[in-house]
């Protein structure tokens, strides 16, 4: 039969698409991937909606015991539902190619995710340049390869979307070394925590080259996003100093760093502002 890889979109049980509804409810094992993103409801109320049972698949699930979601999915219909759009992330496309290797149909039902959301927030999605995930700092490890990527972006004048970091059903050091199933407390990274580390890795680049062009600053006009497709969706805009204090609430966060804006864009992106006197200052705008 089918193995359905369905968007569910970015707010609740009801972002489903029509076609996507009419597959999940032709299948006979339903899958909510977990880890990668979430929805603002549990999967009671999807099981409510769709009248099927709908079984969580963790990180391990996907990545180490995919037989599993396939099982028998040449005989009978399979949905694997993903928040956002099915092509968000790399562990998806991994189980369509293993899906793909067995001569299992796949179907892909696509849906709104924040790659094209994003656009709500007036930066138009043509003037994007390359996207970097922001994962949480430790004392001892502070990755900052997607510094180098905001500069390519920021070079080509071109915004830079910012994915947070989400960590679900994670294990400490000790409790992965001493083999224990035990699990810390979900979270999700914070347009705060994110422009905290952003404004770090820009200090040690600066003082290792002084002289070199700065890929953001302190004064970088960016855009804050939370909850986008909910009803509660929160958009903020000024410099990272000015994002730095404000109270976006509960998740999902996402920030973007605005490149050299069209005036049009400037004006949407102005609107939202949390010191317009501010964003005037250090807005980079073209007329053109």
């Amino acid at each position: 039969m089918v193995l359905f890889v369905i968007g569910l979109g970015l707010s609740d049980e009801k972002d489903i698409t029509v076609k996507g509804l009419e597959a999940v409810q032709s299948c006979e094992r339903i899958y909510l991937e977990a880890y990668t993103s979430i929805l603002t409801v549990g999967k009671e109320r999807l099981e409510a909606f769709y009248g099927r049972p709908v079984t969580i698949a963790d990180r391990e699930m996907v990545e180490s015991e995919a037989d599993v979601i396939l099982a028998n999915a040449d005989k009978v219909n399979v949905a694997f539902l993903v928040v956002g759009d099915p092509f968000g992330a790399t562990t998806h496309t991994d189980l369509v190619h293993r899906a793909t290797e067995l001569s299992i149909p796949v179907v892909p039902i696509h849906n709104a995710s924040i790659m094209n959301a994003v656009g709500c927030c007036g930066l138009q999605l043509y003037n994007y340049g390359l996207t970097i995930s922001l994962v949480f700092f430790t004392d001892s490890w502070k990755p900052d390869s997607f510094y180098d990527k905001v500069a390519v972006n920021t070079t080509h004048g071109l915004h830079t979307l910012c994915l947070l970091d989400i960590k679900v059903k994670e294990q400490s050091m000790e409790n992965l070394a001493r083999g224990r199933k035990i699990y810390e407390p979900p979270r999700y990274m914070t347009i705060n925590t994110a422009v905290t580390q952003l404004l770090e890795i820009a200090d040690l680049r600066s003082e290792a080259a002084p002289h070199a062009t700065q890929a953001y600053t302190r004064d970088t006009i960016a855009v804050g996003l939370a909850r986008v497709g909910c009803v509660d969706q929160k958009i903020v805009s000024g410099t990272l100093a000015d994002l730095e204090a404000v109270d976006f609430g509960g998740p999902l966060h996402s920030l973007v760093l605005a490149g050299t804006m069209h005036f049009l864009e400037a004006e949407v992106v102005r609107a939202f502002a949390v010191d317009k006197e501010n964003f005037d200052k250090h807005a980079k705008v073209s007329q053109h």
